[in-house]
C-alpha cells in the first residue's frame, strides 16, 4: 500500500489552513510515518505535480490523498475517513484469559494513569469504550491515542447539555480523529416524563428518573456492545467516590460476555494533576470551566461553584451531598 497526501499552496506561497490541519492531526495519532509520499499543488503553477493529480481525478479541494494498493487506487478528501478506513490499526483479539478485577488492580497499583490506559487497551483493543464528557475523559483519550491502539469512545447525549459542551465534543473529535458514539435516550420514554412531569420535575422530586431515562438507559444500551469501559472517576472528587479502584468489576454492566470491567485510571489523580496534564500536553476542554464550572452536567443541573465550594457543588446542588450522582456508577450505591 502506498499513500500519497497531495497538499495546496496559496497564491501567497503558503500552504491551506486545512492541510496543515490535517498533518497536524496524523501526527498527534502517530499516523504522519503512514504517509508515503507528499505532493504539492502550486495553485500558481497548473503544471505542479499535485495540480495534475487534483485534475486528473477531479478533485477540486485539498488536501486529498491517495491509496493505492496494487492497481488500484482510491482517493480520500477527508482525513478522518483515512484515519478510520486505512490508517489505524488493525483491531486486536483481546489476550486470552484477561486477569480478574483484583488481581489487575494489585498489579497495576502505582502505575501512572498512562500506563493504566495502555495496559486495558492491550487487553481489550477496541472492545474497551472510553465513556467522555469531561475534562477527565479527554486526558485518558489523550492518552488511548499517544498508545496507538484501538479503543472506542462514547458520550451520552441526554439533549438537555449546554450549547458549549456539544461544541466541546466537536472539537475533541476533530483534533484527536477520533468516532465519537453519541447514546441518546429513547424518544418515548423522554417524552412521557416530560408529558407527566413537565421539563423540570428533577428539582421538586430528584433527579434520579431523568437521569434514569436520559444517561443511565443509554449507557446500559451501549455498553452491551463492549466487554470493558473506562472513566475518568477520581476518589477525590465527592464522598460517594471515596473507594474507587483503578479496576473493578461493574456488576450494573453487562456486554456480550457478562459484567464489564470498569478501568479508572485517574483514581488516585488529583483535579490539580488533571488540568496540569492538560496544560502540558495542549488537551482541549470546555469552555465552561473558564467560567467557575468544575464538573458539567445537564445545563439544568449544572451550575458554577462559588469560591471555597466543592469540585461537584454545582451539580445537583439542591439536594445532600451524598446523592449528587446519576447512576452510571452503579457499584457506588452497593458500598
Amino acid at each position: 500500500m502506498h499513500v500519497t497526501m497531495i497538499k495546496k499552496r496559496l497564491e501567497n506561497g503558503e500552504p491551506c489552513q486545512k492541510c496543515v490541519q490535517a498533518e497536524e492531526l496524523l501526527r498527534r495519532r502517530g499516523l504522519w510515518e503512514r504517509i508515503d509520499e507528499v505532493v504539492v499543488a502550486d495553485v500558481r503553477d497548473p503544471s505542479s505535480p499535485g495540480y495534475l493529480l487534483a485534475s486528473q481525478h477531479g478533485i477540486d479541494l485539498a488536501p486529498f490523498f491517495i491509496v493505492k494498493r496494487g492497481e488500484q487506487s482510491v482517493v480520500y478528501t477527508s482525513v478522518l475517513k483515512l484515519i478510520g478506513e486505512v490508517l489505524s490499526p488493525k483491531p486486536v483479539e483481546a489476550a486470552a484469559g484477561v486477569p480478574d478485577a483484583a488481581t489487575l488492580a494489585a498489579e497495576l497499583s502505582g502505575r501512572r494513569p498512562e500506563e493504566i490506559v495502555a495496559r486495558a487497551l492491550e487487553l481489550f483493543g477496541s472492545e474497551l469504550a472510553i465513556a467522555f464528557s469531561g475534562a477527565e475523559d479527554v486526558v485518558l483519550i489523550d492518552m488511548a491515542v499517544k498508545t496507538g491502539k484501538p479503543f472506542s469512545v462514547f458520550t451520552l447525549d441526554t439533549g438537555r447539555l449546554a450549547s458549549e459542551t456539544y461544541e466541546f465534543i466537536e472539537r475533541v473529535r476533530k483534533h484527536y480523529g477520533v468516532p465519537i458514539h453519541a447514546a441518546f435516550p429513547q424518544a418515548p420514554a423522554v417524552q412521557a416524563l416530560v408529558v407527566k412531569k413537565g421539563l423540570f420535575s428533577f428539582y421538586e422530586d430528584g433527579h434520579g428518573e431523568c437521569c434514569g431515562i436520559r444517561k443511565v438507559e443509554p449507557l446500559r444500551r451501549t455498553l452491551a456492545s463492549y466487554r470493558a469501559w473506562m472513566t475518568g472517576q477520581r476518589r477525590d472528587q465527592s464522598p460517594t467516590r471515596s473507594n474507587v479502584s483503578l479496576v473493578e468489576s461493574d456488576p450494573g454492566m453487562a456486554g456480550p460476555s457478562g459484567s464489564l470491567l470498569k478501568w479508572n485510571p485517574l483514581a488516585f489523580t488529583t483535579l490539580g494533576e488533571v488540568w496540569q496534564y492538560i496544560r502540558d500536553h495542549g488537551v482541549p476542554y470546555n469552555p465552561l470551566h473558564e467560567r467557575g464550572f468544575v464538573s458539567i452536567g445537564c445545563a439544568p443541573c449544572t451550575r458554577a461553584i462559588r469560591p471555597g465550594e466543592h469540585e461537584r457543588a454545582g451539580r445537583w446542588w439542591w439536594e445532600e451531598a451524598t446523592k449528587r450522582e446519576c447512576g452510571l456508577h452503579s457499584e457506588l450505591n452497593q458500598r
